[in-house]
């Protein structure tokens, strides 16, 4: 059974995906339905195999032999992943029913929009779930290469000029970011001479220049979880996305980094090289780095979705700080894990939540605005870790640190949450100045109130293994709490100084402005230099084609003599013998 559903997990949204392009050339615009109910399933057979059980796959005529496995870590990402994709699809459905009838009236850039989206929605998340079960190095990477490609679609659908421009940063770095995984994993797999993720993880950790190899493999999959100076594509891509891109994103998708780091780095080996230790320290600083940086830049802008786009920055460099601890200090990680797994869920979950609920304020349903805001706010409150799930999550990565005396990382963190509580917080104010009536679809706040509560209780559902819980006793809520309403001070304090000091709006993608001019210089350096090489190579050629002209012309004399010399060949015979004798006759004198 749990085969069957393995095989549906992976080939379900594919037939989707195919039934789709059938739809396409098959019925009229007219009647055609891109989020029909076939669509809206493409995930659910995922989800059901998160909750069959543990289980392992050895598949010998996949590629260079598969080996699939759902086991503590991958059953509840898997769940999470699946959960959030299900409640983005009918997200989805009601964010693009305008659209759609815009569509089936006969608009055909529109038709051409919503067909690209339909069709590279399940392949984005076939891509997701692939990455998650694999335990081979091939699998992985396709599962991830597919992954990353097709959600070019999600992030490029609106076909605005900041669509593009966000689509373009997305493109840029997901390529730099393959080289580098496929550069790493190919080093490491060659050095340890292993086809599986477990074979690069323990081959890392003995290898001479294993801090090298996992340099890479940080730096490759960082880019899609947004380790700072690579996280440029996220605040420009977010704003232009729609609302539910946007949830599967920055909840499911930048996770597949994280993940990659988990099954790849020797997280926790015993035996691990000093330059391993050292390469932890240096990814703790920039996990922390990325934690405050992003806060502090993301609390200036106006549009929601950049500012929460700064917050999954800003959290994901917290669990780059908790992966990091499982290279600086190995003791730590066994204890640490389940809380990264906790913590890596309830944020999927709730920033799914606060991504729709753009949406929501932008099409305000007819509800009494108090309680949309009091909705609006109970995510943000959870993923501040004052509340709900997210009490609990933070509480768990916490006592792992208590137990093994990590006091200090504890109190930085702690201060990162007030930078969370900042951006949530303006967040929520940036969608109250810029909200409107509209009245939203069912799909559109069903799906968001589903997301919502799925993320206050997710250690409820997710089917983690058994004491990898830790519910915070009551002396300890104050300090889980109040960084929370610091937050909000502080928050208060910054618009008391922006109105004074009239302090303008920083642009969205920070470091990207300056990517941008540099590498437009290289582009243009490279082009320069090509066009150098191409003068160069026709004057080559032009010299070289008149040498050849000269030397096929003295040819030409020569074989001219040539035929002279043998027309006179026994008069200069004669001359010959002549001057022979001559020397002899002189010789003997």
């Amino acid at each position: 059974m749990i085969t069957l559903l393995l095989v549906s997990a992976l080939c379900w949204p594919l037939c989707v995906m195919l039934l789709g392009i059938w739809q396409a050339y098959r019925t009229p615009a007219v009647q055609r339905r891109y989020f029909s109910w076939w669509w809206l399933s493409a995930a659910w057979p995922a989800l059901l195999l998160a909750y069959a059980g543990e289980s392992q796959w050895i598949i010998d005529a996949w590629m260079l032999g598969g080996q699939w496995s759902l086991n503590a870590l991958s059953r509840p990402w898997l769940a999470f992943t699946a959960l959030l994709w299900s409640f983005a699809a009918f997200h989805a459905r009601g964010y693009f029913a305008k659209e759609q009838a815009k569509a089936q009236t006969g608009d055909h850039a529109a038709e051409r929009r919503l067909l690209r989206l339909a069709l590279l929605w399940p392949l984005t998340f076939v891509g997701n779930v692939l990455l998650i079960i694999a335990q081979d190095i091939a699998s992985f990477y396709l599962g991830f290469a597919v992954m990353t490609f097709a959600a070019y679609a999600l992030v490029i659908h609106n076909g605005t000029p900041e669509a593009k421009l966000g689509a373009k940063a997305y493109l840029i770095l997901a390529v730099i970011g393959e080289n580098l995984i496929l550069g790493g994993l190919l080093w490491a797999a060659g050095s340890a001479e292993t086809l599986l993720l477990e074979g690069v993880r323990e081959g890392i950790a003995t290898a001479e220049h294993g801090a090298l190899m996992a340099g890479l493999l940080w730096l490759g999959l960082g880019i899609k979880a947004g380790v700072i100076g690579l996280h440029v594509w996220l605040p420009l891509a977010h704003p232009a996305a729609p609302a539910p891109a946007s949830a599967v994103l920055s909840g499911a998708m930048i996770k597949a980094g994280l993940l990659g780091w988990i099954y790849v780095l020797p997280l926790g080996e015993p035996a691990m090289s000093e330059a391993l230790v050292r390469l932890g320290e240096i990814i703790l600083i920039a996990g922390l780095a990325a934690a405050f940086g992003a806060a502090l830049y993301g609390v200036w802008q106006r549009h929601p979705k950049a500012i929460l786009a700064y917050s999954s920055i800003s959290q994901m460099g917290m669990l780059t700080a908790m992966i990091a601890m499982g290279l600086a200090a190995p003791d730590v990680w066994p204890l640490l894990l389940p809380g990264v797994v906790l913590f890596a869920a309830h944020h999927a979950l709730a920033k799914g939540a606060l991504f729709m609920g753009t949406s929501i304020s932008e099409h305000l349903p007819r509800w009494p605005l108090a309680v949309v805001w009091i909705l609006l706010a109970l995510p943000a409150l959870s993923l501040t870790g004052a509340f709900g799930a997210g009490l609990i999550s933070k509480w768990t990565v916490k006592s792992a640190l208590y137990e093994m005396h990590h006091e200090q990382l504890i109190t930085l963190l702690t201060w990162a949450a007030i930078g969370t509580s900042a951006l949530v917080s303006v967040s929520l104010w940036r969608q109250w100045q810029q909200r409107s009536a509209g009245g939203s679809h069912p799909g559109q706040w069903g799906a968001w109130l589903a997301t919502l509560v799925a993320a206050l209780m997710t250690p409820v559902w997710l089917p983690l293994p058994e004491a990898s819980v830790a519910i915070p006793p009551l002396k300890e809520w104050v300090s889980l709490m109040w960084p929370l309403p610091a937050g909000v001070l502080m928050i208060g304090f910054g618009l008391l100084l922006t109105r004074r000091l009239r302090i303008g709006t920083p642009p969205a993608g920070d470091l990207w402005w300056l990517y941008a001019p540099l590498g437009y210089t290289v582009v243009n350096a490279l082009r320069l230099s090509g066009a150098w090489l191409k003068n160069a190579k026709s004057t080559s050629v032009d010299i070289t084609l008149l040498i050849e002209k000269q030397v096929m012309r003295r040819l030409t004399q020569l074989t001219g003599m040539e035929g002279w010399m043998r027309h006179h060949t026994s008069g200069l015979m004669m001359a010959l013998a002549i001057t022979l004798a001559l020397l002899l006759i002189w010789e003997g004198a």
